[in-house]
C-alpha cells in the first residue's frame, strides 16, 4: 500500500533533540483573542492549544457530524504535553493565521490527547506504520468523516523544510483529490484497513508458544548488546526496562553470569549518565546518543516505575547499595514532584524550560564553583565531567559553548581512590553538594507538569512502589502505594465499578481501557504481595474479571477497547515498546491469579490469551519481553508458598522476609492469618485446611498444589527455597 502524497516520517520520539532548540510552545500565546472549542477541556495538551487560531474540536459528535454535513475532511493530529517536537510544530503551524484559515476552509481539525486516548493513538498509529514503516509524534492523519484514513504523516512545519512539503502545501493537495475524485482516496483508505484487519487476522493464527521462544529472545539480546555501553541498540538509547526485568528472571533459572552482567552493565551506565538526573534525580525519557549522555530530558511516570522496579529486582539479587540507593532517589523524585497531595501521581514532566529544551537542567562550570566554592566546585565539575568548555558538542554540533549535561564516567568507588578519599566521606560531601545545587536550581523556570492522573501508570506505579515497600522493608512506601490505590477507587471509579482512564482538577472521564484494567489488577496483585490484605487480592481479581469479560474476544485476543469501540478496527497491540503492553501485563494477571486462587478459570484465559497471541511472538520473541514474562508462569515451573500464622507476630514476619525481601519470581505468597482467615479463605479455597504447627507461624511450600511439610524456622524454609528453586 503506497501513500497518495509519499514522504518520510519525521519521529518525534527519535529524534537527536537539540538542548537550547526554541520550544515556544507551552505559552503558545497565538494572537488569537478568542479561545477555542479546547478551552473546555481538562487535558494539558489541549489546554495548550486552546488559544490556537486553528478552530480545533476534540475527538466527539459534534466534530463528526459537522465534517458529515460540510462534506470535509479532518485534519487530526495527536500528540501529548511533553512532546518536544508537537510543541515545535504549534509554535510553527497551529499559532498561524494562514495555516488556521486554510484549516477551517477545508477541513474540520481534531486534537487528540494520545495520554487519554490511547484507542485513538495506537489505531492511527498503526495506520501510519503500514503506509510509511514508522511513525511517531506528532502524528498527523487525514481521513473521512467515517473516520477511514487517507493520509499518515507526523511533523509538519507551515512551509516545505527538510525536503518535505508543509502543511500550506500538502492541505490543497489532499483537498483537491477528495474534491475531484473522492472515490480515489476512499479507495485508498479501505485498502489500508483491509491490510490491517489482515495482519491482525493472521497474527490470530492458532500457533504454540513454548519456551523455545524464552531462550530465542535472550539469544537476541544477547547479540544486540552494547558490551561498551550496555544498552540493546544503537542511538537512540531507550531504557526499556521489562527487557532488563525479562534477563534477571532468565538469569535466575539458567545462572548464567553473562544475563546478569548485561543487566548491571545497563543499570550502572543509565545511572551515571546524563539520562539520569544527578541533582533532582529520576531518569529522563530516552537517550539520543548512544552513551546514554545527551537525554531527552522530559519525565514520564511510567519509566520511572519500570526503571524502579528493575533496579529493586538487582538489589534483590545483588545485594549492592548502589541499586538500593538508586531506588530510594526515584521515588523520592517521583512523590516529591509528581504525587498530588490528594495521593494519585501526575503524568510526566516536560522537557522544555522557559521555552528551550533541557534548560532547566544543564550546567555551567562557573555556576557549579560560584554555588559551591572553588574546592568544591571544581571537584564536583571534575566528577561530574563538567568543561569549561561544554561537554557534548560532539553530540550536538553548534550548541552553545559551556553547557554541561551532569555524568559520571567512574563509580564514586574509583573517585574516592583517585582523591584519597574514604567513599562513605566522599559521597556524604557529594551530598552536601547536591543538595545545593537543588536548592539553586529550584529558582530557575521548571519544566512544564502534566498534572493528570491516568489510571494505568498510577497501576505501574503502584506496583514499584509495593515492591519497594517490602523489598527495602519500608512502610512509607507501602503507605504511598496504599493512597494511591485508594485515590483511584475513590475518584476514578463509577458507582457501577467501572474504571475511568483520566483525572484532573477534580474531574474524572473516559472510561478505561484495557491497559487501565492490567496494569492496576497488576498493581493490587504486587500491593497484597507486599500487605497481605486480602483486599487487595479481590480489588485484583474484580478488576481482571472486567478486563476479561469486556475486552477479550472469542478466540482469546485482548483488545485496548470493548466491543463498542468508535474506531474502524479494535486494535490489540502486543509489543512490549516504551509501555508494555495490555496483553503482555494481562498474561501475567491470569497467570499469577491462577497461582494464588487454584481456579482454573484464570488457567483458561491465560492459555487462551497465550495461544492467540503466539503467532505474532515467535516471528520477533525479544520484542515481546514483558509478555514472555508473564508467560513464564505458564511455561516453566512455579511455586506457591503459604504462610500460616499471626498477621503482626514477630515468628511470622521472620518466615515473610525469607521472600518478600528476594527475587523469586516463580514464587507467589499468600497469608492465613490464625486469627482472622475468613476472607482469604472465601478468596483461596486450597489453603483452608492449612494451620500453624504447635502455635507457630508455619510456611507450606507447595508445586503443582501439591504442599510440603510445614516449616517453621526461617532457616528451614530457606534451604527448601533452595532446594526446589528450578534451574
Amino acid at each position: 500500500m503506497k501513500l497518495l502524497f509519499p514522504f518520510q516520517t519525521f519521529i518525534c520520539c527519535t529524534l537527536p533533540l537539540t538542548v537550547g532548540l526554541l520550544n515556544p510552545a507551552i505559552s503558545s500565546a497565538s494572537s488569537a483573542e478568542n479561545p477555542n472549542r479546547l478551552i473546555h477541556e481538562q487535558s494539558p495538551y489541549l489546554l495548550q492549544h486552546a488559544h490556537n487560531p486553528v478552530d480545533w474540536f476534540p475527538w466527539g459528535d459534534e466534530a463528526f457530524t459537522k465534517a458529515r454535513e460540510e462534506e470535509k475532511l479532518i485534519f487530526l493530529s495527536i500528540g501529548y504535553s511533553t512532546c518536544h517536537w508537537c510543541h515545535v510544530m504549534e509554535a510553527e503551524s497551529f499559532t498561524d493565521e494562514e495555516v488556521a484559515a486554510l484549516l477551517k476552509q477545508d477541513y474540520i481539525a481534531i486534537k487528540v490527547d494520545r495520554e487519554e486516548r490511547p484507542d485513538i493513538d495506537q489505531f492511527y498509529m498503526q495506520v501510519a506504520m503500514e503506509l510509511n514503516g514508522s511513525g511517531g509524534w506528532p502524528l498527523t492523519i487525514i481521513m473521512t468523516p467515517d473516520k477511514t484514513p487517507v493520509f499518515a504523516g507526523t511533523y509538519f512545519g507551515k512551509e516545505r523544510r527538510f525536503n518535505r512539503p508543509g502543511l500550506m502545501e500538502l492541505l490543497p493537495q489532499i483537498t483537491n483529490v477528495w474534491q475531484r475524485d473522492p472515490a480515489k482516496l476512499l479507495r485508498s483508505g479501505k485498502a489500508v484497513l483491509s491490510s490491517l484487519l489482515q495482519r491482525q487476522t493472521g497474527s490470530a493464527q492458532s500457533a504454540t508458544l513454548t519456551t523455545v521462544q524464552l531462550q530465542q529472545a535472550e539469544i537476541i539480546l544477547r547479540e544486540s548488546f552494547d558490551p561498551l555501553q550496555g544498552g540493546f541498540s544503537e542511538a537512540p538509547k531507550f531504557p526499556r526496562p521489562h527487557v532488563l526485568s525479562f534477563l534477571l528472571q532468565r538469569y535466575y533459572r539458567t545462572a548464567d553470569p553473562k544475563l546478569l552482567q548485561m543487566v548491571e552493565k545497563t543499570l550502572q551506565a543509565m545511572r551515571a549518565g546524563g539520562i539520569y538526573d544527578q541533582i533532582g534525580f529520576g531518569f529522563h525519557r530516552y537517550s539520543t546518543d548512544d552513551e546514554w549522555l545527551v537525554p531527552h530530558f522530559e519525565k514520564m511516570l511510567y519509566d520511572q516505575a519500570g526503571l524502579a522496579r528493575v533496579y529493586l529486582e538487582a538489589f534483590q539479587i545483588t545485594g549492592k547499595d548502589e541499586y538500593k540507593t538508586t531506588v530510594r532517589e526515584i521515588f523520592s523524585y517521583v512523590i516529591r514532584q509528581l504525587q498530588d497531595p490528594a495521593g494519585g501521581f501526575y503524568t510526566a514532566e516536560d522537557a522544555d524550560s522557559n521555552g528551550v529544551e533541557g534548560q532547566f537542567y544543564v550546567w555551567q562550570t562557573q555556576e557549579l564553583i560560584d554555588i559551591l566554592g572553588v574546592d568544591r566546585g571544581k571537584r564536583f565539575a571534575q566528577i561530574f565531567s563538567a568543561l569549561p568548555t561544554g561537554n557534548f558538542s560532539d553530540y550536538i554540533p553548534g550548541e552553545p559553548a559551556g553547557t554541561n549535561i551532569l555524568h559520571r564516567k567512574k563509580s564514586l568507588t574509583e573517585w574516592g581512590r583517585s582523591l584519597n578519599l574514604p567513599l562513605q566521606k566522599l559521597q556524604t560531601q557529594l551530598e552536601e553538594d547536591r543538595s545545593h545545587l537543588f536548592a539553586a536550581r529550584e529558582q530557575r523556570i521548571h519544566p512544564f507538569r502534566d498534572d493528570k492522573v491516568i489510571t494505568a501508570w498510577n497501576g505501574q506505579i503502584i506496583s514499584a512502589l509495593a515492591l519497594g515497600a517490602r523489598t527495602l522493608d519500608d512502610p512509607q512506601l507501602l503507605q504511598a502505594a496504599e493512597t494511591a490505590t485508594a485515590f483511584i477507587f475513590q475518584q476514578m471509579q463509577t458507582k457501577n465499578g467501572q474504571l475511568l482512564r483520566r483525572w484532573r482538577g477534580g474531574q474524572a472521564a473516559i472510561p478505561a481501557f484495557a491497559s487501565d484494567y492490567a496494569f492496576l489488577a497488576r498493581g493490587m496483585l504486587d500491593l497484597y504481595q507486599s500487605s497481605l490484605n486480602p483486599d487487595y487480592l479481590q480489588k485484583g481479581l474484580n478488576l481482571a474479571e472486567q478486563l476479561a469479560l469486556h475486552f477479550t474476544d472469542q478466540q482469546g485476543r485482548l483488545f485496548e477497547t470493548t466491543a463498542e469501540s468508535e474506531l474502524p478496527i479494535r486494535t490489540n497491540e502486543l509489543y512490549d515498546g516504551a509501555l508494555p503492553s495490555a496483553g503482555s501485563v494481562a498474561i501475567e494477571v491470569y497467570a499469577r491469579l491462577f497461582l494464588l486462587t487454584g481456579n482454573k478459570l484464570w488457567s483458561q484465559r491465560a492459555d487462551a490469551l497465550l495461544s492467540a497471541s503466539a503467532a505474532q511472538i515467535i516471528r520477533y520473541p525479544a520484542g515481546y519481553t514483558q509478555f514472555l514474562l508473564g508467560a513464564s508462569l505458564l511455561l516453566e515451573p512455579t511455586r506457591e508458598l503459604v504462610i500460616v500464622g499471626s498477621r503482626d507476630s514477630s515468628d511470622t514476619a521472620a518466615l515473610l522476609a525469607e521472600v518478600q525481601q528476594k527475587f523469586m519470581p516463580d514464587t507467589t505468597l499468600l497469608l492465613r492469618p490464625i486469627d482472622n482467615s475468613t476472607v482469604i479463605d472465601g478468596l483461596v479455597p486450597f489453603i483452608d485446611g492449612m494451620i500453624s504447627v504447635n502455635g507457630h507461624a508455619s510456611a507450606y511450600l507447595c508445586q503443582n498444589f501439591a504442599c510440603q511439610r510445614p516449616q517453621t524456622q526461617p532457616e528451614e524454609l530457606k534451604k527448601l527455597l533452595k532446594r526446589t528453586h528450578n534451574r
